[in-house]
């Protein structure tokens, strides 16, 4: 990255009147400095020339502006001049309305440019807030000295600040990555088909595969995958990228895939040329990057799609960076048959990482188990919570290194004792690459690293495989640590302008620079008490200011014994200022000395800050070794203190929880006992839970706690229950709770029908599904009808292990005729029309929902309770033995091994409830034959023949 420089400071019309100089410490008030207009900025400065012969072409400021300005293209331009960041035309009224700043004009009349500016100290938060609102952003910067430029100083973009591709540790959430992504579908991949077909109503896996890349700029992580087409929208869910890179012919190759994309990420999208996913292209940038021939030692063919779609995400990452990407090492592959799927609804309705009502990160499940104490420990815990494993050695492994820090209380407070000094150095080692690291930044990192000796003593004599490798792969970094320390002071200052960065002792010229600038306030006190006494002038002081340096002020009243080697310079109210040859002399002395330890300073400091860069590799090991530390350690210190237990986790078909808890709740209530409930599912003998109960009575609790256990025993973590025998998962699905999507003109139903939809159609033996009052957003007999149709499919077709709550208490008549299912219900005391909920699951159906009762806790009024329990009557003496009707009505035809369908098929509906119907007549004469199409009419002349 080009060396970034001051403006020089004469003739900057912004340039404030220093009120002190930093050498000597004297104040002295200072006048305000002339008004000028922007616009009578000078609007040329001449270059000179190599060969004083020729005469250059005169370069103005506006011009290199405007090449600035198509480099940047369709990017706010902040263009660096003097002590601020202008913007200009169309960028100045854009960066007004957004940034609340004022809008001037560069010059009038017909050449009059619109025009608006952020000082340069203060620029990153007006940078940031326009790139939120979803603007890019290109930064022009001086990259010359203006001290040694006789005419216009060099400026170039340094870089392009996207949504993707933000650095600045502060504008981040030091707990979640920052992505920007790349999607590569394949030509050959059909166009998407109706929802239904696939997890996202994109179609099939037999309709191909894509390619994901993505990576995090601010740790250097970078991953990539192949992934089946239908499966794009779940994956962009679980990776939620800030900035989404697509091929600018994606709409035509792939229209509904494009729409669905636009529709769920909207202004996170960047369209990029097709040409940039090219299999060629991409090889050279990754081949480039990460300096190998192949990329077989990263697990990637050169021939997967994979490729093309992380060749494009980090081109664009060098594009915006200016190159500055040392700190991305490697490409990680990320194979999702390796993982437990997750789909974007079921994330939602187990608020893995955020709640469902206000999207806090407060109430999640991440939140509740998150013990992490490093910003890496707390990114690494939140991937593993969305990308649960599924392979069961993997999945040991993990958990028996907690279980050695849960069984080992003293070395886990040891290790978190440690841990609790290191800071995120991801993001330093980021800001080491891209240049823009600091002294602070090198003396946290060094800081930070210097725990590393001291946790591989702790951990020596470990047993758990898990933490043996861990510590092995500690590497103490001694010499780094050393550098930083030996060469940086202890609290430096952030601007390396002001000096003051470097150790004494590490330099013997800088330290006779200091000290000859240092020895100003001796001479300069020295010179005052002389110039007192010698001329009778005992209000005389001595000041500094940018404008003329040093000065001698000498009050009005004193001015008459001013001797005549004093050379007037300003004139105040109260006072005179004057100069003197000697002062002059000391002062060109102690500029000269001061600017030269300064660039000293810099020197030394840009070759300690490359030298720590060339150790990125081993820093960024070790800040990963230390993750995982934290992620482990973290998770027993939530094991140990919640008193959860070590789940059995293998890979055979039963799920036994004993006394499972719901973790979120059980932390949320700590003043109330968590009723805990046993949870037994098995593929061939109980492979279908029917729950009833009233509401409020913790059917849903019940049913998502045991999804939450799994996936927690799938991460490697302890669970919250007295003991837990857990058949991986290969995916878990839910349909929890009721929500529209008016903008795509989907109802409450729709919406639970294509979610419903989802999980028949990819749901498999070895999948878990949980499913909370299915049918209910539709009429009680429809509804009725296709939850009792869904079981059976869930059974016989499907036979995934499923939980489903409902109020059809007609479902519990299921388990006569279906040998997997299985009714449950929750317990509940009644009292003189009073209900206790007991939140306990039993074994058995209810035929009860209380409803009423719940009402009136709720506080309707007491005559509509009324009203509703002598309704209540009359409906279910119509409804009776309804349940035992439609199982009369079922052909109890055994299943066909060669045909999955359901064993049997619900009858036609008329006859099964004891209503009268309209007659033959009546029912002709409503038909409305100019509006009814032939499908219709075939429809009704067959309920027509049945009724007949």
């Amino acid at each position: 990255m080009p060396q970034v420089y001051p403006s020089a400071r004469v003739g900057d019309p912004r340039e404030k009147i220093s009120p002190a100089h930093p050498a000597t410490g004297l104040s002295t008030p200072c006048t305000s400095p002339p008004t000028l207009l922007l616009s009578k900025m000078p609007e040329t400065e001449t270059s000179r020339p190599s060969d004083p012969k020729v005469k250059k072409p005169k370069v103005t400021m506006m011009d290199q502006f405007r090449a600035a300005k198509e480099e940047a293209g369709d990017a706010l331009l902040f263009f660096r001049m003097g002590d601020f960041y202008e913007l200009f035309g169309e960028d100045a009224e854009v960066a007004s309305k957004e940034l609340g700043i004022a809008l001037t004009s560069r010059a009038k009349g017909a050449e009059a440019m619109a025009m608006a500016g952020v000082p340069v100290k203060s620029m990153e938060p007006y940078l940031m807030r326009l790139v939120r609102a979803g603007h890019k952003v290109a930064v022009c910067e001086q990259t010359s000295d203006p001290r040694a430029s006789k005419g216009i100083v060099d400026r170039a973009i340094v870089r392009v600040v996207t949504a993707g591709t933000i650095t600045e540790e502060d504008e981040l959430d030091s707990r979640a990555s920052n992505y920007l992504a790349a999607l590569f579908v394949d030509e050959e991949t059909p166009a998407a088909t109706s929802p239904g077909s696939g997890s996202s109503g994109l179609g099939s896996s037999k309709q191909g595969r894509s390619g994901l890349g993505w990576i995090d700029l601010s740790t250097g992580r970078a991953y990539a995958m192949e992934v089946n087409t239908s499966e794009i929208s779940n994956e962009l869910a679980r990776i939620g990228p800030a900035e989404l890179l697509l091929p600018e012919d994606l709409p035509r190759t792939a229209p509904e895939l494009a729409e669905k994309i636009q529709g769920e990420l909207g202004p996170r999208i960047t369209w990029r040329a097709p040409w940039r996913f090219a299999r060629t292209s991409a090889l050279r940038v990754l081949h480039e990057q990460f300096r190998v021939k192949t990329l077989e030692g990263f697990g990637f063919p050169e021939d997967s799609i994979a490729v093309c779609a992380a060749g494009a995400a980090l081109e664009y990452a060098r594009e915006t960076q200016r190159g500055a990407c040392e700190h991305v090492l490697r490409l990680e592959r990320v194979d999702s048959d390796q993982h437990l799927v997750l789909d974007r609804a079921t994330r939602a309705c187990l608020e893995l990482t955020e709640t469902q009502r206000g999207a806090r990160r407060e109430g999640s499940l991440l939140d509740t188990i998150d013990a992490s104490l490093t910003p890496m420990g707390g990114r690494l815990l939140r991937d593993w919570l969305l990308s649960p494993l599924r392979d069961v050695d993997s999945i040991l492994y993990r958990q028996r290194g907690v279980g050695e820090f849960v069984d080992a209380p003293f070395l886990r407070e040891g290790v978190r004792e440690l841990l609790r000094g290191v800071l995120d150095i991801e993001r330093l080692v980021a800001k080491l690459s891209t240049g823009r690291a600091n002294a602070r930044d090198l003396v946290a990192l060094g800081r930070s690293l210097e725990v590393s000796p001291p946790l591989g003593e702790a951990l020596a004599g470990v047993y758990s495989k898990v933490l043996g490798d861990l510590t092995e792969s500690l590497d103490p970094l001694d010499d780094v640590v050393s550098r930083i320390d030996e060469t940086l002071v202890e609290s430096p200052p952030i601007n390396l302008k002001d000096g003051g960065v470097i150790r004494e002792g590490v330099s013997s010229d800088l330290d006779e620079l200091r000290q000859i600038a240092g020895d100003g306030k001796a001479w300069m006190a020295r010179f005052q008490g002389e110039a007192i006494e010698r001329y009778g002038i005992p209000g005389l002081k001595i000041g500094f200011n940018s404008v003329f340096g040093y000065y001698l002020e000498v009050p009005k009243g004193q001015v008459g014994s001013v001797p005549d080697g004093f050379v007037r310079k300003q004139t105040l109210k109260n006072a005179e200022r004057y100069i003197t040859a000697e002062l002059k002399e000391f002062e060109d002395k102690v500029l000269r000395a001061e600017e030269r330890a300064r660039d000293m300073e810099s020197e030394l400091f840009g070759a300690l800050r490359d030298g720590i860069a060339e150790e990125i590799p081993r820093i960024l090991r070790t800040a990963n070794t230390l993750a995982q530390i934290d992620v482990l350690s973290a998770l027993a210190e939530t094991a140990a203190k919640r008193l959860y237990c070590p789940p059995d986790v293998d890979s055979g078909e039963v799920l036994d929880i004993k006394d499972g808890r719901h973790p979120v709740i059980e932390a949320m209530q700590s003043d109330i006992a968590f009723v805990p409930n046993d949870t037994l599912l098995s593929r061939r003998k109980r492979s279908v839970g029917i729950i009833t109960g009233p509401n409020m009575a913790g059917k849903s609790t019940y049913i998502r706690q045991t999804a939450l256990i799994v996936l927690l025993a799938q991460i490697g973590s302890f669970v919250p229950a007295s003991s837990a025998r857990i058949g991986v998962s290969d995916r878990i699905f839910t349909r929890i709770g009721s929500a529209d999507d008016l903008s795509r003109g989907a109802s409450t139903f729709m919406v639970e029908m294509v979610e419903i939809a989802n999980i028949l159609n990819n749901a498999g033996p070895r999948s878990l599904v949980v499913l909370d009052e299915v049918g209910r957003g539709t009429s009680t007999f429809d509804g009725l009808a296709l939850a009792w149709a869904i079981v059976e499919h869930m059974h016989d077709t499907v036979r995934a292990r499923t939980l489903f709550a409902t109020h059809y208490h007609q479902l519990t008549e299921l388990s006569e005729r279906l040998p997997g299912v299985h009714n449950l219900s929750v317990a509940v005391k009644e009292w003189e029309d009073e209900i206790v909920f007991l939140h306990q699951i039993v074994e058995g159906g209810t035929d009860r929902s209380y409803g009423i009762q719940v009402a009136r806790l709720a506080g309707v009024p007491d005559a509509l309770i009324g009203r509703a329990r002598e309704v209540l009557s009359d409906i279910e003496g119509d409804s009776d033995d309804l349940g035992s009707r439609i199982l009369r009505s079922v052909e109890l035809t055994p299943p066909n091994p060669t045909n999955p369908e359901p064993a049997g098929q619900i009858a036609q509906q008329p006859g099964l409830f004891d209503v009268s119907e309209p007659s033959l007549e009546e029912k002709l004469a409503d038909i409305d034959i100019e509006q009814t199409t032939p499908l219709e009419a075939l429809r009704i002349l067959a309920s027509l023949k049945n009724q007949a």
